[in-house]
């Protein structure tokens, strides 16, 4: 895997290195006591290339509520690199399934077959 931070630029146009850790995101975040790390400690887990970011329940806590993008003096959209990290995330599981051989498809509900496409392929 490439550098962690130039991950995330490719997948969010986010440039990490912006964040000087001012602690506005981690101020603001509706869900920062249920947080492992606070928004601006996962950037700087990016920033230094440390893998554990990929592993942060943070990142996944994140309710996508844009409070902390939108209170970043730096303009970075911090609620995009928690997507990004769990993108990466998703994206490196060794899971994956062929759906041309799941068998009696139309039994299946249709919102697990997209669901599982969308997990898994």
């Amino acid at each position: 895997m490439t550098n962690l931070a130039d991950k995330i630029l490719e997948i969010t146009g986010e440039d990490v290195y912006l964040c000087y850790f001012c602690g506005k995101c981690g101020a603001g975040c509706p869900m920062a006591d249920k947080m492992d790390h606070l928004p601006y400690q996962v950037i700087h887990m990016v920033q230094l290339n440390d893998m554990n970011a990929l592993n942060a329940k943070s990142i996944w806590i994140c309710a996508t509520c844009f409070t902390c993008s939108v209170r970043c003096p730096r303009n970075l959209d911090v609620a995009r690199i928690m997507e990004g990290l769990r993108t990466i995330k998703v994206r490196a599981q060794q899971q994956t399934i062929d759906l041309r051989k799941v068998e009696d498809l139309e039994k299946l509900p249709p919102i697990a077959l997209v669901a599982a496409g969308r997990k898994y392929t």
